[in-house]
């Protein structure tokens, strides 16, 4: 963070879009100040093209007196229900806002608005770092009106709320949510009040709606350490609302002197091990953010599926299967999509111990190509998801793992060079053995393609038409299909 004098945010602000906007507010003589995260982002040295205004007065005036001035090639929207515009231009958008104090009803986090006061304004900000703002009229272009004193606590690095946090996250509870994201995206600590207001108010959050929920947690889940958001999660009692399939694997059992490990905290670990996979990675968001939401939930099935054997102790078997199943109604229950994101994330958790098995054993051509085969075009993001959950403290075994996946990872790009998908499937297909022995679609016909595909799976035939349609003869005649 850099320290800023008012001089320092005048040039800072030396914009051409800043001073239309001081002009346009001047003209109509209402005061006129940049809010909230842009502010804070100038002093974390954070880019942003997102700018908020408030007005002391109507701000879809000022907006519209902005437009007439940056002329064609801006646009505005007026939404005057709420009392906001937003001018877009270039590649720059400007909501603006008129000065309004807000009262809550405990039910619902809709405020009941008034206009008012720059302070108002501020009073109503859900942390001191975003209650910032800078004067734009040009007597006292650039002026920073810090009352809560945001700029100090983010040289001491924590988030804080303007007034009591109690009010603050009982009148809206996303903000709660939002403090723990905010927490997690700057690793800014929680300061203590704040802390404690979190515990007391997290059931409050139920009123909140799906959609807002998933929102902020997928912003913490891109975050770089977005384990820093699940320490204050779980810490606040959220975390048990938001994903308690998650918590529950909270817990260490010990028998006969025998305790499985912690797998919330292993998951954690898998977690910060795919962000760090991740890094310096050309990916989009969405590739990044759901291979994370698979790693956060591959082990989510070990509460349902843990036994304890006085033979083998603690044990954890079909977890996988288990948790792949339970995938859907957690999406559903958390407004996440349905769709082909949420396809992914099973088919991970599902397939997660698939190269842990193969690494753990000798590495087999045959494994290899019926991985690649259900892993499909994922393959990648699969073996990065198994290598993450590599976590044994056994430096040896630890090892050996990764020894043997750079194995898997050698056969895989053999396979790949020479077009596994032409490898993989039988050039016989299931609309030819129809056709050959007179068939509907039925089970006889799934198990003589099911007898090609294993064949060509475990390298037992070359994926050629003769070969195959002698074992296909063979396997027919055996079923007494000819």
């Amino acid at each position: 963070m850099r320290k800023l004098t008012n001089a320092q945010l005048a040039e800072l602000l030396d914009q051409d879009i800043f001073h239309k906007i001081s002009e346009a507010a001047d003209s109509l003589h209402l005061e006129c100040y940049v809010v909230g995260g842009y502010v804070r982002d100038l002093f974390l040295e954070r880019p942003s093209n997102d700018i908020d205004v408030v007005v002391v007065g109507s701000g879809i005036r000022v907006a519209d007196a902005l437009k007439k001035k940056l002329g064609k090639r801006a646009h505005i929207s007026v939404f005057r229900n709420f009392g906001t515009a937003q001018v877009k231009y270039k590649n720059i958008e400007v909501e603006f806002v008129g000065a309004r104090k807000e009262s809550y009803s405990h039910d619902s986090r809709k405020p009941h608005v008034e206009d008012g006061t720059l302070e108002d304004d501020q009073n109503r900000r859900d942390f001191t770092i975003n209650a910032l703002a800078v004067c734009l009229n040009k007597e006292r272009f650039g002026e920073l009106v810090d009352p809560f004193g945001g700029v100090m606590d983010m040289e001491d690095r924590i988030i804080a709320t303007p007034l009591d946090p109690d009010i603050t996250f009982s009148d809206d509870p996303l903000r709660m949510l939002r403090c723990v994201r905010f927490a997690t995206q700057l690793n800014f600590e929680i300061e203590d009040e704040t802390r404690e207001a979190l515990v007391r108010n997290s059931e409050r959050l139920k009123i909140i709606s799906g959609e807002r929920i998933a929102d902020e947690m997928n912003k913490i889940m891109l975050s770089p350490h977005p384990s820093i958001g699940f320490y204050y999660l779980r810490e606040s009692g959220l975390l048990q609302i938001i994903l308690p399939e998650l918590t529950a694997l909270d817990i260490v059992e010990t028998r006969n002197g025998r305790a499985h490990k912690n797998n919330y905290n292993h998951t954690l670990e898998v977690l910060e091990n795919v962000c760090k996979a991740q890094e310096n990675k050309e990916l989009d968001k969405d590739h990044k953010l759901w291979l994370r939401w698979a790693a956060l939930l591959h082990d989510i099935g070990k509460t349902k599926s843990k036994r304890w054997d006085p033979a083998l102790g603690w044990t954890f078997h079909n977890h996988n299967y288990l948790g792949a199943k339970m995938v859907p109604e957690i999406f559903r229950r958390m407004k996440l999509p349905l769709d082909a994101k949420m396809k992914y994330v099973q088919k991970m958790v599902d397939l997660h111990m698939r190269p842990i098995v193969i690494a753990d054993e000798e590495v087999t051509d045959s494994a290899v190509r019926r991985l690649m085969n259900d892993a499909g075009d994922d393959i990648d993001d699969l073996m990065t998801l198994c290598e993450a959950d590599i976590t044994s403290k056994n430096a040896q075994r630890k090892q050996r793992f990764l020894d043997n996946f750079k194995i898997v990872r050698e056969k895989l790009k053999d396979l790949k060079d020479r077009d596994y998908k032409r490898l993989l499937q039988p050039c016989i297909d299931g609309n030819e053995i129809m056709e050959m022995f007179h068939l509907t679609p039925c089970r006889e016909v799934g198990m003589l393609k099911q007898t090609l595909k294993d064949a060509v799976l475990d390298n037992k035939v070359e994926n050629e038409r003769e070969p195959l349609m002698q074992l296909l003869m063979k396997k027919a005649h055996d079923m007494g299909l000819c």
